[in-house]
């Protein structure tokens, strides 16, 4: 196996990836495991479903989605656990404003449980969209409540916690490393940047694990608990759902450059806190932000945020052009929106499509089945695989395609490397260039039939080949895919 390096956010530093020794049954008898000692559990902070997810968020999972493909790539089982936040993330920076479910809930006349419920499968959708893997596990705030709040008891019996008229709070002062993760003075902290600061806080950086409901108010999400009914913080969730799925040491954690000093940092102190052991994490890594014009990042706070759905797809604009957009800048690097960008993220997607289509119609006219199990050139597999164990250096990984594609290999060869490469690069380049010949109309079809067999609903996938087939299409379904043939 060929050395992986990724930048650990914890240590500052470029570090070579060496996965905790698992065996099977320490993760789940679903996954089975190429070789002892390389299953490798991913933890990824998900979406707060109170909104759509906008193209910085996603970029954030793309990013996640590519650290995924290359450790498989690099012969690892993955355990993947992705949280929905469908309570609890307030408004404030520090614990304080209001519920993002609840605002949510009066912003659109619906219910709390409505909101999380739309947004949370508007955000499944965006991904798949972006030909994101979805995790093994997701798991929402709300079906672990009784988690939450055994591990806040356990912080109680260790004397990290206090309460406050308004709720449960950890005391950070208690916790030694606090700023581990952040590298920050605690003493350059400040709070209030746009709530009031709560003054019965023994500390600045102090934070909640349980908000009581206000008294005289009737929340929608709201539970017992031993200390009053409420609901819980937005950072005991993620500690107690990982804990649950991958245990009290696992090997990865993810999520955006937002999450170093507040979010994370939290979380590995009511973590480590808890169980007595560190490091509970042993690699942490973060995206950069998506910027727009003036070098503002896109916020929903900030009312300046785009989807997939605005930007790019009602624009007639491929969704994965915006994956190809995100490939082009490395991972911790500000990435650069404007419509011109996209404009041309699409072009190049579809210049890219058409170098491959150019090398593979003639091989599947001829039905050259040895074509997908020819071994991808030494060479240019290992100037991937050098780019993509590099930090996920896509830039460069794109590049070596380029070269690859200008190379004078045989078609056969170029065409088995830009497929091999594809697993990692994600822009579902086989399908591509074998839909796009056909009319945009066989081809929602054909996406239609994909999407109600991936759903089981095998009624409506054998009326849409009919439909497909009575246009003068032959409809195959083979182990590398579907193939659509015109019928002469």
């Amino acid at each position: 196996m060929d050395k992986l390096f990724l930048y650990n956010t914890l240590t500052r530093a470029k570090e070579e990836f060496k996965p905790i020794a698992t065996s099977p049954q320490d993760l789940t008898p679903a996954l089975s495991l190429r070789r002892r000692g390389s299953a490798v559990g991913l933890y990824t902070c998900g979406p707060t479903v109170y909104n759509y997810a906008h193209l910085g968020n996603l970029r954030s999972y793309i990013f996640e989605d590519v650290l995924k493909r290359v450790l498989l790539y690099n012969g690892y089982e993955v355990k993947h656990v992705m949280n929905i936040t469908d309570v609890g993330h307030l408004t404030g920076d520090r614990d304080m404003g209001e519920d993002k479910l609840e605002k949510g809930a009066r912003r659109e006349g619906k219910s709390a449980w409505e909101i999380a419920e739309f947004y949370a499968k508007a955000f499944k959708e965006d991904i798949k969209k972006l030909n994101i893997i979805e995790p093994d596990i997701w798991c929402k705030a709300t079906d672990h409540i009784q988690e939450q709040i055994d591990l806040i008891k356990k912080l109680e019996e260790k004397g990290y916690t206090y309460e406050t008229s308004d709720g449960v709070y950890y005391d950070t002062s208690k916790f030694k490393d606090y700023a581990k993760l952040s590298h920050l003075d605690l003493e350059t902290l400040r709070e209030g940047a746009r709530v009031e600061i709560n003054p019965e806080k023994k500390n600045l950086t102090d934070f909640a694990l349980w908000k009581f409901t206000p008294k005289g108010v009737k929340r929608q999400m709201e539970w017992d608990s031993p200390w009053g009914a409420g609901f819980p913080g937005w950072h005991i969730e993620c500690s107690a759902m990982s804990m649950k799925y991958l245990g009290e040491h696992f090997d990865i954690h993810c999520g955006g450059v937002d999450h170093i000093n507040v979010h994370h940092t939290n979380e590995i102190a009511q973590t480590e806190a808890a169980t007595g052991k560190s490091p509970w994490v042993n690699y942490w890594l973060h995206g950069a932000f998506l910027n727009i014009a003036g070098g503002k990042k896109m916020a929903k706070s900030e009312e300046n945020f785009l989807t997939l759905e605005n930007a790019l797809i009602k624009k007639g604009i491929n969704p994965l052009a915006y994956r190809f957009a995100a490939l082009q800048t490395h991972y911790r690097k500000p990435m650069e929106y404007s419509e011109e960008a996209m404009k041309n993220a699409e072009r190049g997607l579809e210049h890219l499509y058409n170098q491959t289509r150019e090398l593979a119609l003639p091989l599947l006219r001829k039905e050259r089945a040895g074509v997908r199990s020819l071994a991808v050139i030494k060479k240019f597999k290992n100037k991937f695989l050098e780019a993509i164990n590099g930090d996920l250096n896509m830039p460069r990984a794109l590049a070596v395609a380029q070269e690859l594609l200008k190379s004078d290999l045989s078609d056969e060869e170029k065409f088995a490397a830009i497929l091999d490469f594809d697993k990692v690069l994600g822009l579902n380049i086989e399908s591509a260039i074998k839909t796009s010949a056909l009319p945009n109309e066989i081809k929602q079809l054909v996406e239609a039939r994909e999407n109600a067999r991936k759903e089981k609903n095998w009624i409506e996938a054998d009326k849409l080949r009919k439909e497909i087939e009575s246009r003068g299409y032959a409809v195959e379904d083979t182990k590398e895919g579907i193939r659509i043939t015109r019928v002469k």
